[in-house]
């Protein structure tokens, strides 16, 4: 069987690093600050925004929170987030996705001051990321790279297949285990023999949104398993559950570890966050970047 890889007990040690950070910076007159920006009532959205305000206050840092209605105009926005880029108090900006249709998701990331990019999708974190500088990063794959990293160490050579090839998951996984010195694949819906590449990993990192559609015969035995995917199902008695990309079942039973759906990446996602929005603010303020957040 598997080793379970607990991304709920690594996010927990990360946010206790980074509140240790907080409290140092706090002895020199500087507390980072977290803006969320949440236009609409998506239900989905509310509990993410709801468990970022929490954790961010957790840990020591100032919360601002800020909830648009969903019919709020492009122009009201934009002026908002620059509003937050010229607030020294705020040093990292996530505006929460899928914003309403009518809204351009692209043009208001381009808006946001990439220093304060701590989701990481702004194009400038994009490039910087892809050529190997410093970058504030995607937090999903950062938690991803960090819960590899802490159950192998080096990943040197590792044959890495990333499944999925989004703005947000795949491609910058990619680069991160590219810089981790993997010999790096992406596969994705027009891939030609899906499973005999998957076979091949040493790593497999499934970011597709397909409700177990990865089975535990498309892993190679030893195998670590990566599941990013968050998919509600309901079984034949109506009740509603979470599981992943892969089937966790068939999957542990050939893996040399695998991450649980939920429990696994999800709970790093945030971590990875506050750990951002501590970088951005040591940048801001020309402090030392924290050492023992691993980033």
């Amino acid at each position: 069987m598997a080793v379970i890889l607990d991304g709920k007990a690594f996010a927990a040690r990360l946010r206790a690093r980074v509140a240790e950070a907080v409290a140092g910076m706090a002895g020199q007159g500087v507390t980072p600050g977290l803006a969320v920006v949440l236009v609409g009532t998506d239900p989905a959205s509310e509990v993410y925004v709801r468990s970022k305000g929490r954790a961010t206050r957790e840990a020591g840092m100032q919360s601002f929170e800020h909830r648009l209605p969903a019919d709020t105009p492009a122009s009201e926005l934009m002026a908002l987030v620059a509003r937050l880029n010229a607030d020294p108090a705020v040093h990292g900006i996530l505006v929460q996705l899928p914003l309403p249709a009518h809204l351009d998701a692209a043009a208001v990331i381009a808006a946001i001051d990439p220093a304060k990019d701590v989701d990481g999708f702004h194009i400038s974190n994009v490039g910087l990321l892809a050529t190997g500088q410093k970058a504030l990063v995607p937090c999903t794959p950062l938690g991803c790279l960090m819960l590899l990293r802490g159950h192998h160490g080096s990943l040197a050579g590792a044959e890495a297949v990333v499944l999925g090839r989004s703005n947000i998951v795949g491609k910058p996984m990619a680069q991160l285990l590219l810089g981790a010195d993997c010999t790096v694949t992406i596969a994705h819906s027009k891939s030609r023999d899906l499973a005999g590449i998957c076979r091949r990993a040493d790593i497999l990192v499934a970011a597709v949104g397909r409700p177990q559609m990865v089975p535990g015969d498309w892993v190679q035995p030893g195998a670590t398993v990566i599941d990013v995917g968050i998919n509600r199902v309901t079984d034949a008695q109506g009740a509603g559950r979470l599981v992943g990309d892969v089937d966790f079942a068939s999957a542990e039973a050939v893996a040399g570890a695998i991450t649980p759906v939920p429990g696994g990446v999800g709970p790093m996602t945030i971590a990875c966050l506050l750990a951002n929005t501590v970088t951005a603010a040591a940048r801001a303020h020309d402090l030392p970047e924290p050492e023992r957040l691993g980033l």
